[in-house]
C-alpha cells in the first residue's frame, strides 16, 4: 500500500512539473489518503501483535 502512495506522488510531483495542476491535485490527495490508510493498518498490526505478546521479527 505504501508503494501506491509513493506511485500517486510521483504522478503528482511530474503532472505539476508538467503544468496539470488539476491531475497533480488529485494524485496527491489520492496518495495522501493512502498513506494515511497505510499508517492506520500498520498501527492496527502493531497493536495486534503486541496484544498477542510476541514482539516484531528479527
Amino acid at each position: 500500500m505504501l508503494r501506491w502512495a509513493l506511485i500517486f506522488f510521483i504522478v503528482a510531483i511530474i503532472a505539476g512539473v508538467l503544468g496539470f495542476g488539476g491531475i497533480a491535485g488529485a494524485a496527491a490527495g489520492i496518495a495522501k489518503i493512502i498513506f494515511f490508510i497505510f499508517l492506520v493498518l500498520l498501527v492496527i498490526s502493531l497493536i495486534a501483535n503486541a496484544a498477542r505478546g510476541r514482539g516484531p521479527k528479527v
